[in-house]
């Protein structure tokens, strides 16, 4: 069987993205991809992690469980109709609401936890939009 995605980025959430972005490329030795108050991307040792601005984040209480942990997977796809629709025959669940589906798709695992179909940077818009060229 052929993957259906490749892993793209790692997602964390974060009340502060350039606070915990400057941790991490110091940490990891990443470089700042992009920087913004809402998104701060890092690259390094071919993974990219992406830190995302959440308003009313709350920091998971570990080892509790009364927050959980707040992170999600971005999965690079070469066309989201199709692998959607893989995803799902895999047993992912579409939730109702998508914040950008014309960029990215929302799935849940079989366990609830939200990870996002996103089409690689490499590929052009058309391809995404399964459009073929």
């Amino acid at each position: 069987m052929a993957a259906i995605a490749t892993l793209g980025a790692i997602s964390l959430d974060s009340a502060d993205p350039r606070r915990l972005g400057s941790f991490y490329r110091d940490l990891l030795e990443f470089r700042i991809r992009h920087e913004s108050d809402e998104l701060v991307v890092l690259r390094g040792g071919g993974i990219t992690i992406t830190i995302e601005h959440v308003e009313d984040h709350r920091p998971p209480d570990w080892p509790g469980n009364d927050i959980p942990k707040q992170m999600h997977l971005d999965l690079f796809v070469t066309d989201l109709d199709t692998a959607e629709q893989a995803a799902i025959e895999c047993g992912a669940v579409k939730p109702e609401y998508q914040p950008a589906p014309d960029r990215w798709r929302v799935l849940l695992d079989p366990s609830g936890h939200p990870f996002c179909l996103t089409v690689s940077p490499t590929v052009a818009p058309s391809r995404a939009r399964g459009e073929s060229s």
